[in-house]
């Protein structure tokens, strides 16, 4: 997994703002979260944290997960079927989603932060975030017959 690195100690805080322990079990799922660019599932960190901390349920993943989305700290990307990923990188970008392999690359572009910045000069709406996604097939799927 490509990583980049938010701090514990802004994790812990964010976590107690919303009246939630900073348990060790709840540290790790944010860390995993929060530090992959790889856009996990909901059971992908789990079976990462499980690794680390056994006794760690689905439904502790899930509520740290919704925490830390309505903090803002990360982004649900939902799919068809029930299938939601979970996005950190919060800069304005695009994610490249192929449909085959269902891998999620970002695209760091000025074009997205230029959109969110018009919008936000010609609506006078204050923008707390934005999601562009293109789908289609990766390089690498392309590549593979």
């Amino acid at each position: 997994m490509t990583t980049h690195h938010k701090s514990d100690a802004s994790t812990i805080e964010a976590l107690r703002s919303k009246g939630y322990k900073a348990t060790p079990q709840r540290i790790a799922i944010c860390r995993i979260a929060l530090n992959s660019r790889a856009h996990p599932s909901a059971r992908q960190v789990y079976d990462e944290v499980k690794k680390i901390h056994p006794t760690v349920s689905i439904a502790t993943v899930y509520k740290t997960l919704e925490v830390l989305r309505d903090l803002d700290l990360l982004q649900e990307i939902n799919f068809p079927k029930g299938k939601a990923r979970f996005d950190s990188y919060m800069n304005p970008h695009i994610n490249l989603i192929c449909l085959k392999c269902g891998t999620i690359t970002d695209l760091d572009d000025k074009t997205a932060k230029e959109i969110t910045n018009r919008v936000a000069t010609t609506t006078r709406f204050k923008p707390t975030g934005q999601r562009i996604d293109v789908y289609g097939i990766c390089q690498k799927c392309s590549s593979t017959k």
